[in-house]
């Protein structure tokens, strides 16, 4: 059943794609593209609001059963079993500014787990998915973490904290932390990319705090199906809604486990 559900949701996010690339070629034209401040930091634009329309009726026919969680609300957040978990556009304010790095995020999850999971990166025209216990695919074919073993030849990557600072200072020790022990970190400004990245091997661990269920619910799966790990940074099972996540292959994510742990993160 998921593998059928997975294909339809690739196709729909595939579709919902060519409605944003459409907007950024009319964004182009103008010189400009509009947008409003829905609180502190967080931008939406008219087409965040039509893509993720778009998507909960395509969604809403392929599988009835679910009720959605989605970054716009724009349908009633129904609380039920399955849910479909939704960022029509994971990094906006890159959106609106023209930089390359934005995504399609949608998740199937059943009681708490997702099982099925596509992230659509538009510039690069790449699509991850996966469904649970059938592997992650990028463009169709198998894709894993890394096997890197050691944090000095690693690279991760993160989010800055944009609008919850009450733990500011143990983000900035732990990022000063893996700055001086890693190859670098990476901050592209989208989560949902960082942890396709992570999936296929491009960065060995993302970590991040202040997050929302949509920006990680496709990429937890992604990960996991890739053969990684995901947790929250008190090493539970609760990055889904935890608002935090430490994303890395096995011995990696141990390694940066403890490193956020020393920094009282």
């Amino acid at each position: 059943m998921f593998k059928t559900i997975l294909d339809q949701t690739v196709s729909l996010c595939k579709e919902t794609g060519l409605l944003i690339k459409t907007a950024i070629i009319e964004a182009k034209k103008s010189g400009s593209q509009a947008y409003s401040l829905k609180s502190f930091n967080q931008l939406v634009t008219e087409y965040d609001i039509a893509a993720e329309k778009r998507l909960t009726t395509g969604l809403a026919e392929i599988f009835p059963q679910a009720g959605f969680l989605t970054e716009e609300k724009t349908v009633d957040q129904t609380e039920k079993e399955f849910l479909w978990v939704i960022d029509p556009i994971d990094g906006t304010t890159n959106f609106v500014r023209g930089i390359p790095v934005f995504c399609i995020s949608v998740a199937l999850v059943y009681n708490h787990y997702p099982q099925v999971g596509v992230i659509y990166e538009l510039n690069q025209d790449e699509i991850f998915a996966a469904c649970k216990d059938g592997g992650a695919t990028l463009n169709g074919k198998s894709i894993s973490v890394s096997d890197n073993t050691e944090l000095k030849s690693s690279l991760l990557a993160t989010g800055f904290p944009y609008y919850d600072y009450d733990r500011i200072n143990g983000y900035i020790d732990a990022l000063k932390l893996f700055l001086q022990l890693t190859q670098g970190v990476r901050r592209l400004g989208s989560a949902a990319a960082d942890l396709a990245y992570v999936a296929c091997g491009r960065f060995d661990g993302f970590f991040e705090y202040g997050l929302s269920p949509w920006d990680v619910a496709a990429g937890i799966l992604l990960i996991e199906e890739a053969g990684g790990k995901v947790s929250d940074f008190k090493n539970e099972d609760n990055a889904l809604y935890g608002s935090e996540i430490i994303a890395a292959n096995q011995p990696i994510h141990e390694i940066m486990l403890g490193i956020i742990k020393e920094a009282g993160l």
